[in-house]
Formats: structure tokens, sequence, C-alpha cells
């Protein structure tokens, strides 16, 4: 289910929020813009020559997005399908706006290539769905490659989705190259984007690399990870000890109730980001603003001692 995270699922999404849409974004639009520059001559022919279907194929932008903004230009009306790899569940996702399905199932059936296409303003049929999955599949298998640079996409397809279920379809966010493709005959032309997620085309691009220089790829991957985790923003959280107090006190509880605070609690607060506790801290006050003031870092093993005997 695609709605459903499993646990890897969970720590790919924290990396990938980490690392977000703006680290290297030369490096990952270098590598989306050669792959699609690398296909479309290939898929021209497949689509013109083997399928016989009169169109024109060309790549329009390579952008840094999110995988979630996959139907964000397509309309109201689209096509869509979400392929897997072996080392992903969203590899490709790939959507067709209904202008480019007008186009494909005008050309694949006979029409004039020259005379305007009527818009598509409704759900797609199935006819149009199954001409969507067509094209989807040779956009796929170009896109895939060979070797240990592949995508190891896992084929066939599945089949496109449009109408209610294709805008209500779950889209596991994450930093991801957007290529936009062009479908067109002489007086009608639509659009395809193709969304491959950054873990996917980077890890795979560089696959290559590993085997011819280890340690520098390592060592690339390691900078790169390390310098946007940097840049990654976190919430701070300062919390101030209260006194000590038994189950049957806390039971006891009411609203409205004083609690006394214990003298030294200004000076044992701890500052924490991420339910992680970073430093033991003083509370303070500087003109009409609170502050905390760092004092040391935290020592768990020492707090678990003093929580074994208090006092």
């Amino acid at each position: 289910m695609s709605g459903l995270a499993t646990m890897d699922d969970s720590r790919a999404l924290v990396i990938e929020r980490l690392v977000g849409d703006s680290g290297e974004a030369s490096h990952v639009i270098g590598a989306g813009r050669s792959m699609a520059e690398r296909i479309v001559s290939p898929l021209q022919k497949r689509l013109s020559g083997e399928i016989g279907a009169q169109v024109t194929i060309d790549l329009r932008a390579v952008e840094v997005s999110r995988t979630t903004q996959a139907r964000s230009h397509a309309g109201d009306y689209f096509a869509m399908a979400v392929v897997p790899s072996t080392v992903s569940s969203d590899a490709l996702t790939m959507v067709m706006d209904a202008q480019a399905v007008a186009v494909m199932v005008c050309a694949l059936f006979g029409g004039d290539p020259e005379a305007a296409i009527s818009p598509i303003e409704r759900d797609l049929s199935p006819l149009e769905a199954d001409v969507a999955t067509l094209v989807f599949e040779e956009i796929a298998q170009a896109l895939n490659g060979s070797g240990k640079r592949s995508l190891d996409l896992r084929f066939p397809v599945p089949r496109a989705i449009s109408g209610l279920e294709a805008r209500r379809r779950v889209l596991r966010d994450g930093a991801a190259v957007r290529l936009i493709f062009g479908l067109s005959t002489p007086a009608e032309s639509g659009t395809i984007t193709v969304m491959i997620p950054q873990r996917v085309l980077l890890v795979q691009r560089n696959g290559a690399a590993v085997g011819e220089d280890e340690t520098s790829s390592q060592t690339d991957w390691h900078e790169r990870f390390s310098e946007e985790v940097m840049r990654s923003a976190v919430t701070l959280e300062a919390t101030m000890p209260l006194a000590r107090m038994t189950l049957g006190d806390l039971a006891r509880l009411h609203v409205g109730q004083v609690l006394d605070i214990e003298e030294n609690a200004q000076s044992q607060a701890q500052l924490s980001a991420r339910n992680k506790t970073l430093f033991v801290c003083e509370f303070g006050k500087l003109g009409q603003n609170y502050t905390v003031r760092i004092k040391q870092p935290f020592d768990a093993g020492q707090d678990f001692i003093d929580g074994l005997m208090p006092g």
C-alpha cells in the first residue's frame, strides 16, 4: 500500500528531508539532464518507427524538485504511473497531462497531425489509460539503462491510473529531479513529467564509479551528506525540572494547584533537540528576554546514576 510506510520507508524519509532539494543542485540536474538527453533520440525512433505514432518528443526542462510535486503542473485530468525498482518502491513517478494523452491517441489511431485536437476535459477512458501506459512503458524502458548504471526497474510498468484514484494517490515525499518532456504534433503538444528521487538517481549513477575509485566516491558522499545535515534546521527545547513527587501525589494533582520548584532547578535546565538532551544549562534573564546559558555537555551516564540516588 502506498500510504503505509514501513520502518525502512520512514528512515528513508528522514534522510531525504535532511538532504533536502537544494543539496548539490548542479550535480543532480547534471545527472538528470544526461539521462534525459540520452533517451530522447531512441525514444523518438521507438514511438515514430516501431509503434507508428507520428509524434515528436523533446526535452523541455530538468529541475530539482520533490516527488510530491509530480502532479503540480498536470491540471485536473492526467494519467500517472509509479514504477518500482529493486531499491525503491517509487523509482519513477510519471505523469502525462490530458493534452499529451490526446496527442498520442490521435497519432496512434490515424488522426490528422496537422489538425487541432480537442482537449480532454474529463477523466480518462480505459483506452486512453492504456495508451498512457504504453508511453510510460517506453519511457521507463529507455531510462532504465543497463549494466552497473541501470535503475533496475521492475517491468512491466503498472497500468496508468487517472481520475480520482490518481489525484488521491499518496506520493512519498523526498528530494527528486524532474524531467519534463514535450509530446507534440505540428498542431498540438502536451507534457510528460518524470520524477526520479535523488536517492535513486545519484546512488545508481554513482554505482559504476565505486568499483573504480571507491574511496573517492565514499568521501564525496560523506562530504555532501554532512554538509546538508549541518544545514538542516532543528527545534531546540529548554526544560527546567520541578520537585520530585510520588505517584500518589501525582494522581492528586488538580487544576489551579501551584507546584514548588526546587532551589537549584534554575541551574539544572536541559537543552534538547528531537528528544535528545544535549547540554545542561542555566535559566536567566537579559532585559525583557529569558535566556539559557550552556554550562556543560549532558552526561547521560551521570544523569542515570543521579536518578538512582536522588539527593
